[in-house]
């Protein structure tokens, strides 16, 4: 198993709707929290400023920290590609500019096809990766309960 790797994420929502990358693989559509790796000498929450800056083309503002969860790939449904991958989330409540548009950044990640806002009462039928999130923002409310979610999907 290679070293473990810091991951920074934001939860953007805005007049219930939640911000997320739209991406697509050989299974179809997905998506994700925009957000990405840390890098060396860096803070977790510059990580996640320049990520969104790269990804969806916004200066973030970074809240409070709401989830962490550890990724084991092998342990998930993608053990076969992820096997090797084990990666920390640090997932921070942000907020954007009032007029902010949502559009692809200058380096969006390899998969990223757009960017979108989808409505909470939606998320169900949106196939979203951790898939956890559903329940946390649909069934517990977001600002309820625990951060640390363990080795979870």
């Amino acid at each position: 198993m290679r070293q473990i790797r810091n991951s920074a994420k934001a939860i953007i929502i805005k007049d219930n709707k939640i911000l997320l990358t739209k991406n697509q693989d050989s299974l179809g559509i997905f998506y994700l929290l925009p957000g990405g790796g840390q890098e060396a000498g860096e803070s977790i929450v510059d990580a996640l400023k320049r990520e969104c800056l790269e990804e969806i083309s916004v200066e973030v503002d970074v809240l409070d920290i709401r989830y962490v969860r550890d990724y084991i790939g092998k342990n998930h449904e993608f053990s076969v590609e992820d096997s090797e991958i084990h990666q920390i989330e640090y997932m921070f409540i942000c907020s954007v500019n009032t007029g902010f548009e949502a559009r692809n950044g200058i380096v969006p990640d390899t998969m990223q096809i757009g960017v979108e806002w989808v409505e909470l009462k939606s998320l169900g039928k949106y196939r979203l990766y951790p898939k956890i999130l559903k329940s946390l923002i649909l069934e517990d409310g977001l600002l309820e309960g625990r951060i640390y979610l363990g080795d979870i999907s």
